[in-house]
């Protein structure tokens, strides 16, 4: 033990030394030299160190980066594409404010462009944010004003700043040519940046303002991340860390893959957990493949040739393909096509062609020597051309196919097909060890290093004794987190973070839920689907614990149905935190929202309940009816709800509401196998006819159900509190029917009559604790959109994305 508690002293000490030996702030005329490892400054708390950081034997960049992390991970960097030699390097303050980084040599490789009277000061703040302080406290630069491919919290992106990746892995070598920042509608915006033209990759380029949730032409460009992990933008670009809450050092990046990525550092072992990415699937990033080259899953994310074609440089896949082969516009080539399932190059569409037959849409592309190919979707026959093969991507729930075209003499096989198989072999070249930090070419090395040597051996010792001590640490927390339980299981410890965010929540033990919910004691209610109850956890957020019932998947397949609802993410869908697959207990844990389900406060008393107004009631409307359309049109799998009912739709403390239950269907055996959705599934009273009638099960028995939900919210109550019948099961739907057609002879005849008509049957369907108070063009406008709905032929039905563009359309 006194052998523990000396060395323990000498650490410290040595720690004492260190601080002391490095500076608080660097005043003017002051520099901070390369050579001396002490030449540094500290951010108050010790978080983050500012100097030389060493990235090759003899090259160094002037950089900030956290002090507790394994790898010293650089937020910030004056020249991290133009390193200085490690020997005779330093930055000066001048006395007029500037910061100057000068090589060996003498020669200015950067300056921070300041020219002020008033200088006082260069300082590491807490923050990480590097400034240089005048008088009064005036700020007169800050490194959080220029950064490189980062953000850290609170610091200000806006309509100037711009976040550039780096090349590469190691983030040392040169810019990338992957871009964050807002864009001329400005939103914040990642960007693809070619031969001086950008292309768009998030949010998805394909969908309108309203489908991305975002705001376009504020008058303030602003976005930031608080100590929380909450990013927020003026556009409404917000995101959330899987780890959410105060006392979590963390870090925006944008990687060299084009994926931007919120971080987390485990304090303890110094290392980074991913708690949040733009792209759960990697090769949905643009360009990530290059020209000609596809990304394919096995398991993890590689890039291979389409067939015919061979990798540009084996060094960089980034560079794409070039062919085996060479066309000729002629006439006299002979080509053909080549099917590539399951397979999509992202954009460069020469044009479109809408429900044209798989013979018409080659002729199209045959006929123009441009076309490389094509990509047909079998299901609606749309037919796209393109005139590049740029962001190939092979998974296979895509609908369409890619077909080649190719010279019809060369020689193709089948096994060329690149396909993602998430245990099949391993694409890519192995890559040597050789080669792992850039080493800058310098031209005069005639100075030797002399001064490094003379400490070499006393910091080498340091090193030593620190190393153990970070050892020791660790192996001591280890023990104690192993002997607490493990709450992420099946995966490698390192993928803990990765875990959270690509399947947006992580695993609980049916110990920590029990706990959660002080077993199982607070019921916030129960229905076909299991029981919910409230819990608070750990990190104190509120969540609602539902015990499932009926479940039929094995293990696996429990699993792979999750790996579905994991990736659905909406404001207006309640968010899923994690599950619980313990033994024989099967849980969901989502968010707590504050105000419970639509019935409660929809079909009470007005003594007895809060009475929805009509703005709120109509904003329910909208937010439904955009939930469901993500549902249905935007996720990356099919997912249908199958119980449509104002119980599944929660209002938050701002009376937004959120859908609840999505995806149960396929999770739970409600009468039978779910093997597909065949059997009946819903509530009386908002099943579409097709349930009973046998028809194949579609997106449109949402949009029934929504169109009973959409009448309910108008009138105030239930359809089955209508017309009080002695069997009312029997009736409801009878009902229903009655008040469908009675509701559209209304419409017709008004129509027929002129937008001027009198409109009092409109009034006495709404509503009457309204007393009138509610706007006659949205209340008519949701009459007709409602009876189209619940017509019995799904044909007639639109789709949910039809309906909330018409909401929208009709939106105060």
């Amino acid at each position: 033990m006194d052998a523990h508690f000396a060395s323990m002293f000498v650490l410290t000490l040595v720690h004492l030394l260190l601080h002391i030996s490095a500076h608080d702030f660097l005043s003017p005329g002051s520099s901070l030299s390369v050579e001396r490892n002490s030449d540094v400054l500290y951010s108050p708390d010790g978080s983050f160190t500012c100097g030389f950081y060493n990235i090759s034997p003899n090259s160094s960049i002037f950089s900030v980066w956290f002090s507790n992390s394994t790898e010293k991970t650089i937020v910030w960097s004056a020249n991290l594409h133009r390193p200085v030699y490690s020997w005779g390097s330093k930055v000066k303050l001048n006395i007029d404010g500037s910061m100057v980084l000068q090589d060996y040599s003498g020669q200015t490789v950067w300056t921070n462009n300041v020219s002020s009277s008033d200088a006082q000061e260069a300082r590491l703040l807490e923050s990480g944010n590097l400034i240089v302080k005048g008088q009064g406290d005036i700020i007169l630069w800050q490194s959080f004003a220029s950064p490189t491919d980062t953000l850290l919290p609170n610091q200000i992106i806006n309509g100037t700043i711009k976040l550039v990746s780096s090349s590469s892995s190691n983030r040392l070598l040169f810019p990338g040519h992957y871009s964050f920042h807002f864009d001329d509608q400005h939103l914040l915006t990642l960007f693809d940046d070619e031969k001086d033209i950008s292309f768009i990759y998030w949010p998805n380029p394909f969908i309108n303002i309203w489908g991305k949730q975002r705001i376009s032409f504020n008058t303030t460009m602003l976005g930031v991340l608080d100590n929380s992990g909450h990013f927020l933008g003026s556009d409404n670009a917000s995101f959330m860390a899987a780890d959410w809450g105060p006392g979590i050092m963390r870090r925006l990046t944008l990687d060299y893959d084009g994926n931007l990525r919120l971080y987390s550092l485990n304090q303890t072992h110094g290392t980074w957990l991913v708690t949040w990415m733009a792209f759960t699937q990697l090769c949905f990033v643009r360009g990530l493949c290059g020209m000609n080259g596809i990304c394919v899953f096995t398991p993890k994310p590689a890039c291979v040739c389409a067939p015919g074609l061979k990798i540009s440089d084996p060094s960089d896949l980034s560079k794409g393909c070039k062919p085996r082969f060479r066309t000729s516009c002629d006439g006299k080539q002979k080509m053909r096509f080549m099917k590539l399932p399951t397979t999509e190059f992202l954009g460069y569409d020469q044009s479109t062609h809408k429900r044209v037959s798989l013979s018409t849409c080659k002729s199209i592309c045959m006929s123009d020597c441009s076309c490389k190919g094509f990509s047909y979707w079998q299901g609606n026959g749309n037919c796209y051309p393109k005139s590049s093969l740029v962001g190939g991507v092979t998974v296979q729930w895509l609908p369409g196919s890619i077909y080649l075209k190719l010279p019809a003499a060369l020689q193709v096989h089948e096994s060329s097909i690149p396909q993602s198989q998430p245990f099949g072999r391993q694409y890519g070249p192995n890559c040597s060890a050789k080669d792992q930090y850039f080493i800058a070419n310098f031209t005069d090395m005639s100075k030797g290093s002399q001064n490094e040597s003379r400490y070499l051996y006393f910091y080498g010792f340091l090193s030593a004794i620190f190393f153990v001590e970070v050892i020791l640490g660790a192996l001591g927390w280890w023990f104690i987190l192993r002997m607490e339980g493990r709450q992420l299981t099946g995966v490698w410890p390192a993928e803990a973070g990765y875990e959270m965010v690509t399947s947006h929540f992580r695993r609980y033990t049916y110990k920590e839920l029990q706990r959660a919910t002080r077993k199982f004691k607070d019921e916030l209610g129960r229905g076909a689907s299991g029981v919910v109850y409230k819990g608070i956890l750990k990190d104190k957020r509120a969540v609602a614990v539902k015990k499932l019932v009926d479940i039929s998947q094995c293990e696996e397949g429990f699993h792979h149905e999750l790996s579905v609802i994991s990736k659905i993410y909406h404001m207006n869908l309640v968010r899923v935190w994690g599950f619980c697959s313990d033994g024989s207990h099967r849980m969901l844990v989502s968010e707590y929202v504050e105000n419970g389900s639509l019935d409660k406060m929809l079909f009470g008393s007005a003594g007895s309940q809060i009475l929805l107004e009509w703005k709120q009631r109509f904003k329910i409307a909208l937010g439904v009816a955009k939930g469901l359309a993500y549902l249905h049109h935007e996720c990356l799998e099919w997912v249908i709800h199958c119980d449509m009912k104002p119980e599944n739709i929660l209002l938050d403390e701002n009376l937004e509401p959120k859908i609840t239950d999505f995806g149960l269907a396929k999770l739970l055996n409600r009468r039978g196998s779910n093997k597909n959705v065949s059997r009946i599934h819903g509530t009386r009273g908002y099943l579409a006819p097709e349930w009973v009638s046998s028809l194949p099960i579609t997106a449109k028995v949402d949009v029934y159900s929504f169109g009973v939900v959409l009448l309910e919210l108008l009138k105030g109550n239930r359809v089955s509190d209508w017309e009080k019948t002695e069997d009312e099961d029997d009736e409801v739907e009878k009902v229903l029917r009655r008040a469908a057609r009675m509701l559209a002879e209304n419409v017709k005849l008004q129509e027929g009559e002129g937008e001027g008509s009198k409109q009092s049957w409109i009034g006495d369907f709404t509503d009457s604790r309204l007393n009138g108070q509610f706007n006659h063009l949205q209340a008519r406008a949701m009459i007709k959109l409602a009876v189209s709905c619940i017509d019995e032929d799904r044909n007639k039905r639109p789709t949910m994305e039809n309906v909330s563009q018409k909401l929208l359309s009709i939106d105060e």
